[in-house]
This record gives C-alpha cells, sequence and structure tokens, in this order.
C-alpha cells in the first residue's frame, strides 16, 4: 500500500506527542500505511507512541532551519516527502498552522485540499459540517495527492502497535522560508484541566451565568468531570471569561465526546463551533433556545440550581 503522510502534532511545554496525532494515525490506516512527519526535536522520545498507533516510519526534520521559521519549512519538508514518495494522501491537524500549512502545500504540489474533515472513510471521501453546522457535506479530491485537515476529537484513536523507527529527512530550506523568523517563544501558561481542543468533555458557560463570578459553578462542574472549560462570545466579549477559551466560529472549534452547554443561548457561531459534539447536553431555563436543536440531553431550568446538583452527584459517585 501507498505511505500516508500524517504531520506530528507535539505539546508545547512536555514535547509529547498530542492526541490528535493518534486520530491521524488511525484515519491513515484506512488509507494506506502511515508514516509520521516529525518537525524539530524530541522524535527518539516520542516513537513508542507513534508506533503503538501503526507509524511504521518517523520522518524526522530537525535543526535550527527548521524550527527558526515559521510553517514555510514544514511546507518544504512536506513537499520533498509528496515528490519523493507520492504518498496516498497527507493528513494534517486543523490547527492554525496546520490549516496554512496545508493551503501552501496544495498549491506547491498543486493538488487539492479538504480542511476541517471531522471524518474520512477508505475510499478518501471526507465528511466536513459547513454553513455554520446546518449542513453535512461529502467531499473528494479530485486533482493530484488529496491534503486533509482533520478537526480534533473527530475519531477516537485506536492503536495499531508495530514497530517504528526513524528516518532523517535531508531538506533545502527555501530562501523564502527563511524572510520570517521566529525569535522568541513564550509557552502560555495553563492550569491542570486539559487543553480546549484536545479534551474530550467540555463544560461551558455562556451569557446566562450573569458574570466572571458565574464561572464558579461552570469551573466546579468541569473540575469533577476532568473537563475543559470554554465559553460563548457573549461571555468572553463581556469579559466574563478570557477569549482563548471562546467555542465558536470565531473562537476555537471543539469536538468531544461531552459538550455541556450552560446557560448558553445557540446563536450560530458558538453552535459551529461544538454541534460535531458526540453528545450534547443543555442547561438552560428558555425552553425556547436554539441550543435544544441539538441537545442529545436538556435540562430546562437556572443553571445555579442544576449545575450545582450535577456536580455534587458526579462527586459522591467518584469517592
Amino acid at each position: 500500500m501507498a505511505p500516508v503522510l500524517v504531520l506530528a502534532e507535539r505539546d508545547a511545554t512536555s514535547g509529547a506527542v498530542k492526541k490528535t496525532t493518534a486520530e491521524l494515525l488511525t484515519l491513515a490506516r484506512r488509507l494506506g500505511d502511515p508514516a509520521v512527519v516529525w518537525i524539530g526535536e524530541g522524535s527518539a522520545d516520542a516513537l513508542a507512541t507513534l508506533g503503538e498507533f501503526g507509524a511504521e516510519t518517523v520522518y524526522v526534520a530537525e535543526g535550527p532551519e527548521v524550527t527558526d521559521h515559521p510553517v514555510v519549512p514544514m511546507v518544504d519538508v512536506l513537499a520533498s516527502l509528496v515528490a519523493e514518495l507520492a504518498p496516498a494522501a497527507v493528513l494534517v491537524p486543523s490547527s492554525a498552522d496546520g490549516k496554512e500549512a496545508a493551503g501552501r502545500l496544495a498549491v506547491r504540489v498543486g493538488s487539492g485540499v479538504i480542511t476541517d474533515a471531522v471524518d474520512i472513510d477508505s475510499n478518501g471521501v471526507a465528511t466536513q459540517s459547513v454553513f455554520g453546522g446546518s449542513t453535512v457535506v461529502h467531499s473528494t479530491v479530485t486533482h493530484g495527492t488529496p491534503i486533509y485537515t482533520v478537526r480534533p476529537n473527530s475519531v477516537a484513536p485506536e492503536p495499531a502497535p508495530t514497530t517504528c523507527n526513524a528516518k532523517p529527512v535531508d531538506v533545502t530550506i527555501s530562501d523564502v522560508a527563511k524572510t520570517a523568523r521566529v525569535v522568541e517563544r513564550t509557552v502560555a501558561s495553563k492550569g491542570g484541566r486539559p487543553e480546549l481542543t484536545e479534551a474530550a468533555v467540555v463544560v461551558s458557560g455562556g451569557r446566562g451565568v450573569g458574570g466572571p463570578e458565574g464561572f464558579e459553578v461552570i469551573e466546579k462542574l468541569a473540575d469533577s468531570l476532568g473537563a475543559a472549560v470554554g465559553a460563548s462570545r457573549a461571555a468572553t466579549d463581556a469579559g466574563w471569561y478570557p477569549h482563548q477559551y471562546q467555542v465558536g466560529q470565531t473562537g476555537k472549534t471543539v469536538s468531544p465526546q461531552l459538550y455541556i452547554a450552560n446557560g448558553i443561548s445557540g446563536a450560530i457561531q458558538h453552535r459551529a463551533g461544538m454541534q460535531t459534539s458526540k453528545v450534547v447536553v443543555v442547561v438552560n431555563k428558555d425552553s425556547e433556545a436554539p441550543i435544544f436543536e441539538l441537545a442529545d440531553f436538556g435540562v430546562v431550568g437556572d443553571l445555579f440550581e442544576v449545575v450545582p446538583q450535577l456536580t455534587e452527584e458526579i462527586q459522591s459517585r467518584s469517592n
């Protein structure tokens, strides 16, 4: 079978392989033999994890020429491997850098690109959720090497253990790649909660929390579930919660196994950022709120009465 290139994503703090990479490898096995493209240092520590999910080969590009310049060196490496290996497809995480790299790569190698896929079948047909989540589209690439960006948490990682070996990649970085340079990196501080876009459970609050102090009940519920905290645009615009936790079309897109929306009306831009969640639970005192259209389970009631009871029940069962 032809190789399928998977661009690895790692945690900026620990350097560990992110769950999105395991998800991409799971999808890649449907299309061919998965091979990982690793940019930067730390590949030796990642081989065991990558091998667990079916990667036999890891193409490693290291050195300051690759890491000291944003995005374009990544594209240079991918384009070189596409020319050399003629892969069946290229899979990239739907992160900001991933989408930019995928677009640039598509132009570079003359291929079609599909962004924000939530599934890919064995024939290369991608499933997308578009127009603010009102329409499900099935798409294929008809020209060149198919390039896909895939939303986090779209597929459950499935192990397929194999022996994984690293193979250095010697690529000449283009002059264009060197025109912008990274002069400093600052890792964003974070607490003990999982990253929003990777979390299996997300608990969000909206205008109904009433103010910054209202997020205390949201955080307590999230912590009882080991979940990430999200917020609607109305809540972040009001300054009640930091903008980096905004879920929606103009914020972050999440696709957890469980999404709990508290005091969120369900504006179209918010729904676009969370509607691919596997199970949606809604708590809202307005029974006519549009968010109920997406709910698998709904509670019509005051979140300040419902959420603390839910938190207490979860804690009692986990003790």
